[in-house]
């Protein structure tokens, strides 16, 4: 089950960079005490530094960095944007959804991926995710 509650999910963001959609997801974090803002900044240095790795399926971005940047407890944000937004990734853009992740440890970072892969990785569940008008719904897909 994902570490997550309704003021970690937000629909339809503006944002116009790659850079600013991982600042939103972060913020949502560091609001609800999960993250310091140190994290944030370090999940933009991670993507500026190794590149759209972060974009890990069509639509579907994950910035996340290592637990010592900043992680108060296993975490993870989701936003849907407004509009997609290049990352940068050849394949995989441009993304829609970003969840930003946090792990305590490399095992905690692992335990967030697999219970959000179970979510992301349903096309079913996805498209949904990609439809819904509300953030009780939104929710309820992603739990």
């Amino acid at each position: 089950m994902l570490p997550i509650n309704r003021n970690l999910l937000k629909l339809d963001a503006e944002a116009q960079t790659a850079e600013e959609a991982i600042r939103i997801a972060g913020e949502l974090l560091l609001t609800e005490g999960k993250i310091e803002s140190s994290y944030i900044d370090a999940m933009v240095r991670a993507y500026k530094e190794v590149g759209p790795y972060i974009v890990i399926a069509p639509m579907i971005a994950v910035p996340h960095a290592r637990p010592e940047h900043g992680v108060k407890e296993k975490c993870v944000s989701i936003v849907r944007l407004k509009s997609p937004v290049l990352f940068g990734h050849p394949e995989n853009d441009p993304v829609t959804i970003v969840c930003a992740i946090g792990g305590t440890d490399d095992v905690g970072h692992i335990e967030v991926l697999q219970s959000l892969s179970t979510v992301l990785g349903d096309e079913a569940k996805f498209e949904k995710l990609l439809r819904t008008e509300s953030l009780e719904e939104f929710m309820t897909i992603v739990m």
